[in-house]
């Protein structure tokens, strides 16, 4: 393609990506581009139906077609003709799609090149090319069979016909598929027909041998070839087979040995193979080079051959290949792995395996080299590591969630003590103070989802009210979002119970609320309504996702810009948002769509440009009694009991401390398992109960507990931790504590752990 003009139609909507796309390609100096910009699909399609184009770059959104669909009917129209998909999509599925559909490439803007590019437009014409000859080379072939005396035919495990070519014994191809040998030549000749497949069927391992066969007292000799046929398992289904008739036996030797070269051609072709092998002299000459190479190189033979192999496929040879090199001379053979240049000079990796080739009297003359394409396993493998270390974030995330649980003790106590301490604050204070109750509540949540999802467990389900969870939203709203946005509720008091995750619920709501204010740049109002709604038969047909029965209706709307009509059907596909960047990383209304169907439920969207967006929140009701949180029930106090209180963390020691003489129990504090031994030890008598933090300093709380144990059998010990894995747990269990109380907590769970071991 040196010095000949590519002529390229552009279907591009965007002046401005086709304004920068013409300044890229004006900076290539090595070929003239021809560029014909148009706008619609419909556009190009006229332009295909009068002109011929060398490449078409195609964009997949349009104002006259979207998607996969886009590329789909340009395709048709111009199946001649390589297409690139040139998109603002950088979706890896699509991509994928787009090129088991006939893509010849998939770039994205931004990432894209003028040299990238034209490069791009050169593979896609030369491959289009490839694949037309490889079309014109099948087709010789099975012209070139049809008219040749050879019978070439398939026979699956059962050795009945399944293809055939050229049948003798004048019969038609009808008359022997699905029909075993039997059927058709005497039982004598085809049981000797039958032992050979069968050998190969066992062995997998082809044979060629001269047969004869006896028909209306007639013997005629054949040559048959018969080799396994293997499925993509590489397990071997089948076999087949080539026979040529060699009855005349007074045919010249030159002749015949023609006949056996044509039929090893034949069987070399049905044993089609995607390996690239190379034959090279030992100046590194290339001498042979199959299609399997110029499907992976991109090189033809007759480019290739009488070349350079290092100058064609290395930028520079690597220290591996000169390695090879030596090793191939030295031991007459080598494999490994190489990175090797295509002729787009895209860098490939390569299982591959070299044999010295020697003449009869053992002196090397060639290289043999069989190359295997191992890019895409490699990247596989990558994914798999990639996998391995988010796994390991995993690990850190617990880690983390440790400290943090450690953090969030102190604040959760001190913000529900500091009302008692203070009881004349002002109504502000007191609204700030259950503020910090309740989001240092939501953080302790949100690192127990963490270590959820770093165990790789969903989060706990109980039965609530959603009515609590919208109430208390509301609250944060309006202390948080601008004064122009109106904040309003509409919740009935017989609003029905859910079952679900009361964090991941909060997230959802708070998702939608967040896009509504985003929405709303200049004010407007923000409503969260909640009813009772009954699906009937008639309804579930209509929308598949839901099913009859009992459901709560929660409605988010707001009288933003609202959602263009083009886009509606993607605002829930991950990374897909029209903020600006830096603004939004499009995962929230998948993170939103995703806890909804997790609970069950499903979302329907109601927007019109310029009239605000409404979000309805579908989740199943369910009956009982609202499930209550520790925290929620009445406060427990002490009468005066000691509780030995062992702890690393300063903070919490002094507002466990705090915690529990506000509520009437006396302590006495210890910083690590040596200490807490020592201070049990004087003052077992008095001391009620044990709150021991498992992981401590100098002496692991576990190894505390069983000190203490031995001191007093019935001591009453409560364990906690901020971070448990499922073997301390059952270590805890094993050594028989009373209870186990998690961190962060708050006073009533610390409270009602002391009541229920003190009992």
């Amino acid at each position: 393609m040196a010095g000949k003009n590519i002529k390229v139609l552009l279907v591009e909507d965007n002046p401005g990506d086709v304004f920068l796309l013409q300044e890229f390609l004006k900076e290539v100096t090595t070929v003239v581009i021809e560029l014909m910009p148009v706008e619609k699909l419909s556009e190009a399609l006229n332009y295909l139906a009068k002109e011929l184009f060398d490449v078409i770059l195609l964009d997949l959104s349009l104002p006259d077609s979207q998607g996969l669909e886009t590329f789909v009917i340009a395709h048709h129209q111009a199946k001649a003709t390589p297409i690139i998909v040139l998109t603002g999509i950088d979706d890896e599925t699509l991509a994928i799609r787009a090129m088991q559909e006939g893509a010849q490439d998939y770039l994205v803007k931004g990432q894209v090149t003028g040299d990238l590019l034209v490069r791009s437009m050169r593979y896609a014409i030369e491959r289009q090319r490839a694949d037309n000859a490889l079309r014109q080379s099948e087709e010789r072939f099975r012209v070139a069979l049809k008219n040749s005396p050879i019978f070439v035919y398939n026979q699956d495990r059962e050795l009945r016909y399944t293809w055939v070519y050229n049948p003798p014994y004048g019969v038609r191809v009808e008359e022997i598929l699905g029909k075993q040998d039997s059927d058709i030549i005497p039982v004598e000749d085809a049981q000797h027909l039958t032992t050979i497949k069968r050998g190969v069927l066992t062995t997998g391992i082809g044979t060629r041998e001269e047969v004869s066969i006896t028909i209306k007292d007639t013997t005629r000799y054949y040559d048959l070839t018969v080799e396994p046929l293997r499925n993509e398992s590489q397990e071997v289904v089948g076999v087949t087979c080539a026979s040529i008739d060699i009855s005349e036996r007074q045919a010249a030797l030159r002749d015949r040995k023609l006949a056996e070269e044509k039929i090893r051609e034949q069987a070399a072709l049905l044993d089609f193979t995607t390996d690239a092998i190379c034959l090279r002299d030992l100046n590194n000459q290339i001498i042979f080079w199959n299609k399997g190479a110029e499907t992976l190189y991109g090189w033809k033979a007759t480019e290739a051959c009488g070349q350079n192999a290092s100058e064609l496929l290395y930028d520079e040879p690597s220290p591996e290949f000169e390695a090879a090199l030596l090793q191939v001379v030295s031991k007459g053979k080598w494999q490994g792995e190489l990175t090797k240049l295509t002729k787009t000079d895209k860098e490939i990796l390569v299982a591959s395996r070299w044999s010295l080739v020697c003449d009869e009297q053992g002196k090397a003359k060639s290289i043999l080299t069989v190359d295997t394409d191992i890019t895409e396993k490699k990247h596989l493998e990558a994914q798999l590591f990639r996998a391995q270390r988010l796994e390991s974030i995993g690990t850190l995330a617990s880690g983390i969630a440790h400290d943090l649980n450690n953090i969030l003790t102190p604040i959760l106590a001190g913000a529900q003590l500091l009302p008692l301490k203070f009881p004349d604050a002002d109504r502000r204070t007191r609204h700030l103070l259950e503020i910090l109750e309740i989001n240092a509540r939501r953080g302790a949540d949100l690192v127990k989802q963490v270590l959820s999802f770093a165990r790789g467990v969903e989060g706990k389900r109980i039965a609530l009210q959603l009515r609590h969870i919208i109430v208390e939203l509301a609250k944060i709203l309006k202390e948080t979002f601008p004064k122009s946005i109106e904040i309003s509720t509409d919740i009935p008091q017989d609003l029905w119970m859910v079952s679900g995750d009361s964090t991941q619920l909060h997230q959802v709501l708070m998702n939608l609320c967040v896009n509504a204010r985003d929405a709303m740049a200049n004010g407007g109002s923000l409503s969260i309504s909640a009813e009772n709604v009954l699906i009937d038969e008639n309804y579930a047909r209509m929308n598949l996702e839901a099913e009859e029965g009992p459901y709560i209706v929660v409605t988010v709307s707001d009288t933003g810009i609202g959602i263009p009509k083009e886009i509606l059907d993607r605002i829930f596909e991950p990374f897909f948002t029209t903020k600006n960047v830096g603004k939004g990383t499009g995962l929230g209304l998948s993170t939103v769509l995703g806890i909804v169907k997790s609970h069950g439920g499903f979302v329907n969207v109601y927007s019109e440009q310029a009239s605000g967006s409404s979000f309805q929140v579908y989740l199943p009701a369910v009956e009982g009694m609202e499930t209550f949180s520790p925290e929620d029930l009445p406060p427990q106090t002490g009468h005066g009991e000691w509780i030995l209180v062992v702890d690393d963390e300063t903070a919490i020691q002094e507002t466990t401390r705090t915690s529990l003489e506000t509520h009437n129990y006396k302590t006495i504090i210890a910083s690590d398992g040596i200490e807490a031994i020592a201070l049990y030890a004087q003052n077992r008598d008095k001391i009620s109960a044990v709150l021991m933090d498992i992981m401590l300093p100098s002496l692991d709380g576990l190894i505390a507990i069983r000190t203490l144990q031995k001191i007093n059998p019935h001591v009453r010990i409560i364990a906690s931790s901020g971070l448990m894995s499922d073997n301390k747990l059952n270590a805890v269990a094993a050594i028989g504590v009373n209870t186990f109380l998690s961190k962060p907590y708050t006073v009533n769970e610390l409270l009602l752990s002391l009541q229920k071991v003190l009992l």
